[in-house]
């Protein structure tokens, strides 16, 4: 008996070992595009979200088009957060579509590309598909429409060894709509 108790917590203790690789990497800071006043209201920093004033994208979607023409997906930079004019474009599509089509929820997913950490990747995922989702709340689309999730670096778009155009294509969020439930 107290041998399998000392293997067992021996086995627990080597497993909270810190193994090379799982080291946390330097990474460059993320910047959230979004700010909170003293009253409790969210800013997008450069473009203030209140009544009289527009986020940028005004291109449109036809009535009745299918999400696609709304384009599902958006790029960013290098471990940043912050939305590029183009998906501001894209999303401003997206918020379109979805409110026009209000019996349609959406899933956000954030997407990394390779380097770094699975944690880390998992939490810049999560930060994306939270700027997306800020975003189309900020364009009128109901909170409670869109839920996010992270994949950080474990679906990738491509397969890359370290192409620089190739790693751009995972860093990513996707838009998913779903349909109304039948009978509700």
């Amino acid at each position: 008996m107290r041998v399998t108790l000392t293997l067992i917590a021996a086995v627990l203790a080597l497993s909270a070992c810190n193994m090379p690789n799982d080291t946390p990497q330097a990474s460059a800071p993320v910047t959230d595009p979004y700010v909170s006043t003293a009253g409790g209201n969210v800013v997008y920093r450069g473009d203030v979200n209140v009544a009289g004033n527009r986020l940028p994208g005004a291109d449109t979607v036809a009535l009745g088009a299918d999400f696609a023409a709304a384009g599902a997906t958006v790029y960013f930079a290098e471990a940043e957060t912050s939305l590029s004019e183009e998906a501001r474009t894209t999303l401003s599509r997206q918020a379109q579509w979805l409110v026009q089509n209000a019996g349609f929820t959406a899933v956000v997913e954030g997407h990394a590309d390779e380097p770094g950490t699975r944690e880390f990747n998992l939490a810049l995922g999560a930060r994306r598909a939270t700027s997306v989702q800020e975003y189309l709340v900020a364009k009128g689309v109901e909170a409670g429409r869109i839920r996010t999730v992270s994949f950080g670096k474990e679906r990738p778009a491509s397969i890359c060894a370290s192409e620089a155009s190739c790693l751009a294509r995972n860093r990513r969020a996707v838009t998913v709509v779903a349909p109304p439930a039948a009978g509700v």
